[in-house]
């Protein structure tokens, strides 16, 4: 529920809450999600590790197996693998085509440039020549430029979609997004890649909000938890799908083409949905709010009335004469900013584990692809799970998810590399839970906040948010130090995010705050 919801609800009554019109836009918004969501995860496997070897030239023969029978003699195996980037030194008196133990000197290691590779898959580590060691960072730099992209975009876009509009200014986003993600896929050097990755970022961050204000502002309250189970459902669908997609090119440049294509449809969105309504009547264009409004009561079989058109008038005067409070009241409230304060921080672990468990999971033993998929998969479960704050309330769900997070994570740690299934049923299971948490955390962050600073808030809560988005790229780092150590940092972080989580009031069947006096007394409520 926003603010100024109730006028506005009313208003939703004489055209219908959930018609044929709002069903129709609900299905294209949808579309969009998933245009947007396949591409904000996709350097996941533009970024996949691909296991290597040195090509060892005087033994191998087409076709080239990635573990002959010889390996051994050649190359230095570790836990049971060939080693990426190195080879034993040939003796230069042996005889050329032998490959016997004796032709190699085991006391000596060597460096090599040309490699062998398991499969046929590409990523840029390949394309770039960025297999060794030395270059792992190049490769999680790329999950943590995007982040950096994505939180410049999202307070720019924000101003831009206030001045010139909702819709205008997402079409624009994805669009120059598809565009800037084509040229990426013939990128031919790194430093080229990473400036069109940070620049795509940038352009596709214009959607996140925008896409939920056009998908349910005309949506009458008892559907919008509908339509934020479906909108949760399909950001996982649309994972699973790049996952599927991944799966069957193998190819990071195809894919790459594939999926932003696909951005370059929403050209015609521009005749397909309306602007803002909301946008519109805060702008005082309520001419074309009425056309709008009229268009969507025609088709929803409706018939409006003059006092309907007259609601429209008096509803952006109506909020004007709204007593605000001011900033530095806000400032001086201790409670609000010790709630800011906590919300923030719930913001940093949430976003650190989410992002982080989707980025990892490709680094999992088996089937990376089908490893990304589950991730993705899990959380239609875990959006659906939402639908427990209305019953339960939202502080035990929310400390709920994080718990089970940083328990799964944990306890994955002690469980053999050979218990596969295992170990993955185990990090889904942390996976639900974050999915569950940081639906309850936007509610919360919402809920808390008084009416005039909320969006202000709770922007600033996901800003301090992109510090865990940032972070959690760089989790395949730290196993070069202990394998298990992300584990164990996603699961001290959902342990203390649990711990947090109950800090804050319980908020069910409140009425939004619109006052800093009645925020303050949100837990006080709670209590009596």
């Amino acid at each position: 529920m926003t603010e100024d919801s109730n006028d506005f609800d009313s208003i939703l009554v004489e055209v219908g809450e959930f018609g044929r019109y709002q069903r129709r836009i609900c299905f294209l918004i949808l579309f969009c999600v998933i245009v947007s969501y396949s591409s904000s995860v996709i350097f996941v496997f533009e970024t996949k590790p691909v296991n290597h070897r040195c090509e060892i030239f005087e033994c191998d023969v087409k076709p080239i197996e990635y573990k002959p029978d010889w390996w051994t003699n050649a190359i230095p195996a570790k836990n049971s693998e060939p080693s990426k980037c190195s080879k034993y030194q040939r003796i230069n008196n042996t005889n050329n085509g032998s490959c016997a133990a004796s032709s190699f000197n085991h006391e000596s290691v060597e460096q090599c440039k040309i490699f062998v590779y398991e499969t046929n898959e590409t990523s840029i580590m390949h394309d770039f020549n960025l297999q060794c060691e030395e270059n792992v960072w190049k490769l999680t730099l790329v999950g943590t430029i995007h982040s950096c992209g994505t939180l410049i975009g999202l307070p720019i876009f924000g101003i831009l979609s206030d001045k010139y509009g909702r819709k205008t200014i997402l079409l624009y986003g994805l669009v120059l997004s598809g565009v800037i993600g084509l040229t990426r896929s013939f990128a031919s050097s790194y430093l080229l890649y990473i400036i069109l990755e940070c620049l795509d970022a940038f352009c596709r961050s214009a959607s996140y909000p925008t896409i939920w204000i056009l998908g349910s502002e005309l949506v009458s309250p008892k559907k919008r938890v509908l339509v934020t189970l479906l909108f949760s459902a399909t950001y996982a669908f649309a994972g699973v799908l790049e996952g599927l997609l991944g799966w069957i090119l193998q190819s990071w440049r195809i894919l790459l083409r594939i999926i932003y294509t696909l951005h370059l449809t929403m050209i015609f969105y521009y005749w397909l949905i309306p602007e803002s309504v909301r946008w519109l009547l805060a702008k005082k264009r309520f001419d074309k709010a009425k056309d709008i409004l009229k268009h969507v009561a025609n088709v929803n079989g409706k018939v409006v009335s003059e006092e309907f058109l007259q609601k429209l008038e008096n509803y952006e005067t109506d909020k004007e004469n709204i007593k605000i409070n001011s900033v530095s009241e806000l400032f001086a409230s201790g409670t609000l900013m010790l709630r800011l304060v906590n919300s923030a921080f719930c913001w940093v672990f949430c976003l650190f584990l989410y992002n982080g468990l989707t980025v990892n999971s490709v680094q999992l033993s088996g089937n990376s692809y089908l490893d990304f998929i589950l991730t993705m998969a899990v959380e239609i479960p875990g959006s659906i799970a939402y639908i427990i704050v209305d019953v339960v309330g939202r502080r035990l769900p929310l400390a709920g998810g994080f718990l089970l997070t940083g328990l799964a994570c944990l306890g994955s740690i002690f469980i053999p590399l050979d218990l596969h299934w295992l170990k993955l049923s185990l990090y889904l299971l942390g996976k639900f839970g974050v999915s569950v948490s940081i639906c309850v955390l936007y509610s919360v962050t919402t809920e808390v906040f008084p009416t005039p600073f909320r969006n202000a808030l709770l922007s600033t809560c996901i800003m301090f948010g992109g510090l865990g988005l940032m972070a959690a790229p760089q989790m395949p780092l730290l196993e070069s130090f202990w394998q298990p150590l992300p584990l164990l940092l996603f699961g001290l972080s959902g342990l203390l995010a649990a711990i947090l989580a109950l800090l804050f009031p319980e908020t069910i069947n409140i009425t939004l705050p619109n006052t800093i006096e009645e925020a303050e007394n949100i837990g006080k409520k709670s209590k009596t």
